[in-house]
């Protein structure tokens, strides 16, 4: 069976931090504590996020546990292989299955949670969904042809997405004009209302899509010149 050992690509702005964090926490887990533990953990921390944004429909304060979430789901989620790794207990091959799957189900459960929510359009969060899963396959398919496993895109990364939301969640609970802000119009014939927070997830799928638009042009063309077209 083929290891997974695709180099790892982290450029995000808080990757420095993030890892002298993460080793700290690792070295003081209990000997009980696993990377399969910790990833449940992440899975609890998403569907904490989702039941945050869906509570928030009958007091905005629920966005707190949606924030306690995101920790959550970081504190799993980004734990579990660096727990491994300082123990050298790592299953390339089994954590690279189990990790990348586990993923594309919290990224679903959170984007329903927040698409359930009167903040956030469902259909803007099933939009933003889509993207992050076609990145996702583009990103595994660069681990199989060439070995490069890029974690972060223009400084961002998972964890700079988090930190992201817990920040626009806070000024959503004390800031009223932006939670109340709301924005009509008409989308093929169909009245449509936005608020804030809509027009922040299209924001986050704009920029999902160019961003999965160059790397796919910019892989085609690496790949179209390692592998020419062979004259008959």
């Amino acid at each position: 069976m083929k290891k997974e050992q695709s180099q790892r690509i982290q450029t995000s702005v808080l990757n420095g931090i993030e890892k002298k964090v993460l080793v700290w926490l690792a070295e003081r887990q209990p000997r009980w504590m696993t990377s399969d533990i910790l990833t449940v953990v992440g899975v609890i921390g998403s569907i904490i996020v989702a039941a945050g944004y869906v509570l928030s429909n009958y007091n905005i304060a629920w966005l707190w546990l949606a924030s306690a979430g995101f920790l959550i789901n970081w504190y799993g989620d980004s734990l579990d292989g660096t727990l491994a790794r300082v123990r050298g207990t790592q299953r390339p091959v089994y954590g690279f299955y189990l990790d990348h799957n586990v993923d594309g189900v919290t990224m679903a459960i959170m984007c329903i949670g927040a698409g359930l929510s009167d903040m956030l359009n469902l259909y803007v969060a099933m939009a933003v969904l889509v993207v992050y899963l076609l990145l996702s396959i583009s990103v595994y398919i660069n681990a199989h042809l060439k070995g490069e496993f890029k974690l972060t895109y223009a400084g961002m990364g998972p964890t700079e997405f988090r930190l992201i939301m817990i920040i626009v969640n806070t000024l959503f609970i004390y800031v009223a004009p932006l939670r109340e802000y709301v924005m009509d119009f008409t989308v093929l014939g169909n009245e449509v209302t936005f608020g804030s927070f809509d027009f922040i997830g299209v924001a986050i799928l704009l920029i999902l899509i160019i961003i999965h638009i160059t790397n796919f042009i910019k892989d085609a063309r690496g790949y179209a010149v390692a592998d020419p077209l062979r004259k008959l």
